[in-house]
């Protein structure tokens, strides 16, 4: 920073290096701080994590959410809706039976409101965001703790310090509650975003969501909520039975948040000079939004292609088998289709989202490239070949084959496409090698057969 924060004053700054008093330049003594400490944890208290053991506010960020989507209304499930739900998710995995090798993901169907929603996702939110929020609340640590601030100062800054962290956490929970509460107007079921947000076993539509999306599409709701019931029974198909997906979706998305760094200039700037005996000043001043940027390291890079690329399988075979099962039974198959196809492409939830949270604009040009491999691998093994290729991660095309689709299924050039191999050959454990017997000497030679000299 080029200015001393918070009023310090560094070595070498002044007349006086160590000031007796480094709170007097902010218009207060050590009473006047002390007493502002405690009316500032009031004021931000009680919350603490949220009882995840992070350093993000989550209860804040719940009720932050929930405020969001209670104030523009959020009416309870009746017992019509709970019965419509579980009927359209039932018959949806029935459907789903024909149209993919994987069973059934779903043991608990249910209806949620938007409120319900947010409490049901929370914890996998906090599991995703987490990373970001331990970077922020160090960095702005950080920003008063700096080895150039004198020894005593530090000490006496100690509760200062400890007292912005939390603040910290409470500035990345506001937001991250805004997000979720905005995200918990918006989507139909709990696979909206491509992630295992549910409990496992758990497959859930929002009513109030599936009225929003098909609104404008001059489809009966039914027809609405039976399609998008398929496609939260897929993705439960996959969660459930590709048993290493959700750690490498969930791990992908932990590795790439690591790398985010969190601009500090604004939050800086806004503290200088400060009165921090005005606890609600402070609170204004550290309310802005954080400006998070990715780091342009190898690691970095290669943590977005992985989740971009995992992400876009993911959606993309859901759209493949989905609308392959849909249609013929579906009338307004190809429109539904369609609906979802443009609410990508226009920044839907799970873009602006990540984009919030941790960073990251998923791009819709490869959902549509990896659905077109899975079209073509369907064509050329059939549906059993087709998902043979979750039972390994090696096995999963990675970014270069989204851009040659025939290439990854065909082969190029002198090497063998998938539709060449056998997936059982790497898939299967390894043979073990036979054990030998104990009794031989492994370098005993033959009778009669001594070596030179003998």
């Amino acid at each position: 920073m080029s200015n001393p924060p918070f009023g310090f004053n560094r070595q070498g700054d002044g007349d006086d290096d160590r000031p007796q008093d480094p709170f007097s330049a902010m218009g207060g003594d050590m009473a006047q701080f002390a007493d502002m400490l405690h009316r500032f944890a009031d004021m931000i208290g009680g919350a603490g994590a949220g009882g995840q053991g992070g350093p993000l506010n989550w209860d804040l960020a719940k009720n932050i959410a929930r405020h969001t989507v209670v104030e523009q209304g959020d009416p309870s499930i009746v017992d019509a809706e709970r019965r419509q739900v579980e009927e359209a998710l039932r018959l949806a995995d029935l459907w789903l039976d024909g149209g993919t090798t994987l069973p059934a993901g779903i043991r608990t169907p249910k209806a949620w409101s938007r409120s319900e929603w947010i409490e049901q996702t929370l914890p996998v939110w906090a599991k995703v965001c987490d990373p970001i929020a331990s970077r922020m609340v160090e960095s702005m640590g950080g920003a008063l703790g700096g080895g150039e601030i004198p020894a005593d100062v530090q000490a006496m800054a100690g509760p200062l310090i400890g007292m912005v962290k939390q603040m910290a956490g409470a500035m990345v929970g506001g937001q991250a509650g805004q997000a979720l509460g905005a995200l918990a107007r918006e989507v139909t079921g709990s696979t909206d975003v491509g992630l295992p947000l549910a409990p496992d076993g758990v497959a859930a539509l929002l009513p109030a969501g599936v009225a929003a999306f098909g609104s404008g599409l001059e489809l009966s709701e039914d027809e609405v909520r039976l399609y998008l019931a398929l496609r939260e029974a897929a993705h439960q198909r996959l969660f459930a039975h590709v048993p290493w997906l959700r750690a490498h979706l969930l791990g992908a998305v932990e590795e790439y948040a690591r790398g985010i760094t969190v601009d500090l200039s604004g939050i800086e700037q806004a503290v200088q000079g400060l009165d921090l005996s005005n606890p609600q000043a402070l609170q204004d001043a550290l309310g802005g939004e954080l400006s998070l940027q990715p780091e342009e390291t190898p690691r970095q890079k290669a943590a977005l292609a992985r989740l971009e690329t995992t992400l876009a399988l993911v959606e993309g075979w859901v759209d493949t088998v989905v609308n392959e099962v849909a249609e013929g039974r579906l009338p307004g198959a190809v429109k539904l289709a369609e609906a979802v196809r443009r609410r990508r492409a226009t920044g839907g939830p799970a873009e602006r989202t990540f984009a919030t949270l941790v960073g990251l604009e998923l791009r819709p040009r490869r959902l549509r490239e990896a659905a077109a491999l899975w079209r073509l691998l369907t064509e050329v093994r059939g549906t059993e070949g087709r998902d043979a290729v979750w039972e390994h991660p090696d096995l999963l095309p990675t970014a270069g084959d989204l851009d040659d689709p025939g290439g990854f299924v065909h082969g190029r050039g002198e090497t063998g496409g998938l539709s060449d191999l056998d997936l059982t050959e790497l898939t299967k454990e390894p043979e073990k090698e036979p054990e030998k017997d104990p009794g031989k000497d492994p370098d005993t030679k033959p009778d009669g057969d001594e070596g030179p000299g003998a």
